[in-house]
């Protein structure tokens, strides 16, 4: 374990950007004036009156610290989030790769948080999880993540929580353009544009991605591209219909642990999206029906050790999620708000060895003939009753029957009290399950199709002020997690033994300081009975931002305390703080230079045991708005 000083300042900038376009939507974060989101409750809701809690992160604190991925950002910025991190560009997949999101000790390698792209699932059939190298900065409006179960909505692996990927659109006739360039350290570049454009009833958003880096070991080169295009059309007031797709292919090759390298240990993944959905919207009721299909072609050569000889097969694997989802929500009476929706996923997909010359199939690895298909069907109501202006209730139950898991009832409440009108306390209880995934109940010697779905129970209560008259905005919430079921495997057999007993506290806040300067702070602490990998006991964000004319600066501090990269016998840990800062400078309102450093207190740490950290790395770029 390499220490780092315990007490951290975070010190986190708002940079500079150029003004927005006439009719571009303005970020909600920095500002924290606009409370609605749709994550938690598919219709806009004013955050205020849903019962769990919601962090929210605009456009404009996405694009501030020039990342092409919205996660490292949104891991800053949302108390209780972790993203695992191996090198400065590219997460990976299989053995060795990183990008594993965990909240509150819950993790999307699992399966157990759950990524959207505007409300639809971004996982696929086989392994049942996302791909962290996937989401676009270009393509983010603002990211909603719900701090807890979302399975009443969501369904399975929404369990721990949901972070919403909200894509950008124009809401005036007109058009946006913005290109972004870097480069720095270890050969990386990046570059990113989108164009909004809008006229009269017609709407188009389209963004690009490329980025590649040689990385901070040999035999870790990553190279990535990818590409987001939605088309919009408003048929009349009431119904609007669009369609969408997101595109990323990567190609990766990871070298090893340090004590166990390997050679060729090569990745070629295509990993994408395509939905239609019609919209509707008559004041007191609206909905919508989409259609989506998730798919995914993975190609891998596992590697093989410097004295060993090089794979004569390739691993490969094809799996999609296709899928149905229809909601509508109604003002039964005064106050009310009632949701009703029937979700239907076709989950299916192979996995299978080629030969390395030839490409014949020489071995499937799901049972039966390799190959497997599963359904699943879901019915849900919430119903959402503000009885005045001081209480909301809320309360819901969602049916869900898998083909082979059986049928899984969801119930969740939560009250909310809002003594003042710029204050409110949270009260809620809900239930998180996850369904087991092809790979765990049909691939390889572990797997067991007599698997039964996950299950948690969320306890939680929060406090939230927003004191206008000095710019304060903060909260605190206190949750306590118990669970069962959770799939480990124990003699090579995967089995429903495991357990979770999770609890602590988060508190975030946000002030102005005058005219150019602002603060933020975040703080989140973790006990768990049976610890799991890549879930600090503590992490800490505290900062200052100052902005003035065409300068802007972001300085910050971010302390990781007690993060396992072992667990059981040989059980380690790590305490660490990163130093990172940003420059930008616009020079007019079509063109801005940046500069930035990461890590510039050099620290030597690990987040996936094996895999060190880079020391200090720079880059510098230019982004141009028109």
């Amino acid at each position: 374990m390499r220490n780092s000083p315990i007490i951290i300042l975070l010190i986190s900038g708002s940079a500079m950007a150029a003004e927005p376009a006439d009719g571009v939507v303005d970020s909600i974060a920095g500002r924290q004036l606009d409370e609605i989101v749709v994550t938690g409750a598919r219709n806009d809701v004013d955050v205020r009156h849903l019962p769990m809690t919601v962090s929210v992160v605009g456009h404009d604190r996405l694009t501030e610290k020039e990342r092409d991925n919205v996660l490292p950002t949104v891991a800053e910025l949302v108390p209780g989030l972790f993203v695992t991190s191996r090198g400065v560009l590219g997460y990976g997949v299989s053995g060795g790769a990183a990008g594993g999101i965990s909240m509150r000790g819950l993790s999307s390698g699992s399966g157990q948080l759950m990524v959207l792209i505007d409300g639809h699932p971004q996982y696929n059939g086989v392994y049942g999880h996302s791909i962290s190298d996937s989401y676009q900065t270009m393509m983010t409006d603002r990211v909603e993540v719900v701090r807890g179960p979302a399975s009443l909505i969501y369904g399975s692996n929404a369990m721990g929580g949901v972070i919403n990927i909200v894509t950008r659109r124009m809401r005036g006739d007109g058009s946006h353009t913005s290109i972004d360039l870097g480069a720095g350290s270890y050969g990386t570049f990046q570059s990113e544009a989108s164009n909004m454009f809008r006229k009269g009833k017609f709407s188009s958003t389209v963004s690009g991605q490329y980025s590649r880096s040689d990385n901070h070991r040999p035999g870790m080169a990553f190279e990535q591209y990818g590409g987001y295009a939605r088309i919009e059309y408003r048929l009349d007031d009431h119904w609007n219909i669009y369609a969408d797709a997101d595109v990323t292919h990567f190609n990766s090759s990871y070298p090893g642990s340090t004590d166990a390298p390997l050679l060729e240990a090569d990745q070629w993944i295509t990993r994408g999206v395509a939905t239609l959905s019609l919209e509707n919207n008559y004041g007191n009721t609206s909905g919508a029906i989409s259609v989506y299909d998730n798919f995914g072609r993975h190609k891998l050569n596992d590697g093989h050790a410097p004295d060993a000889a090089p794979q004569t097969r390739l691993f490969r694997s094809k799996d999609a999620l296709a899928g149905v989802a229809w909601y509508q929500s109604a003002v039964l009476f005064a106050g009310n708000r009632t949701t009703v929706g029937v979700d239907y996923q076709h989950i299916y997909g192979n996995a299978y060895y080629t030969s390395r010359e030839t490409g014949e199939i020489l071995e499937t690895q799901n049972k039966q003939s390799g190959r497997r298909h599963m359904n699943e069907i879901a019915a849900y109501v919430n119903f959402h009753q503000d009885i005045s202006s001081w209480l909301t209730v809320d309360a819901g139950l969602r049916v869900d029957h898998h083909s082979v898991a059986g049928t899984e009832l969801i119930p969740q409440g939560g009250i909310v009290v809002r003594p003042t009108s710029t204050s409110e306390v949270k009260a809620s209880v809900g239930k998180g399950f996850r369904n087991p995934t092809m790979r765990e109940m049909y691939l390889y010697p572990p797997s067991n199709e007599e698997l039964k779905p996950e299950r948690l129970v969320n306890y939680e209560m929060s406090w939230r002020q927003r004191l206008h008259e000095i710019g304060l905005n903060y909260g605190v919430n206190l949750f306590y997690i118990n669970g069962d079921n959770i799939i480990q495997t124990v003699n090579r057999q995967n089995i429903n033994t495991g357990k979770i007993e999770n609890w602590g506290a988060e508190a975030d806040a946000t002030v102005a300081i005058g005219r150019h300067w602002s603060a933020t702070t975040n703080h989140s602490w973790l006990r768990m009975v049976h610890p799991i990998i890549a879930a600090p006991r503590y992490k800490g964000y505290l900062g200052v931002n100052y902005h003035k004319s065409r300068i802007a600066v972001s300085v910050g501090l971010q302390q990781i305390s007690g993060l396992y990269t072992e667990i059981g016998n040989g059980a380690s840990s790590e305490n660490f703080t990163l130093l990172n800062a940003i420059v930008r400078y616009r020079m007019s309102r079509v063109v801005g230079l940046w500069v930035k450093g990461d890590n510039l207190l050099a620290q030597r740490y690990e987040i996936n045991k094996g895999y060190p950290m880079p020391k200090a790395t720079f880059m510098g770029g230019v982004n141009i708005t028109f």
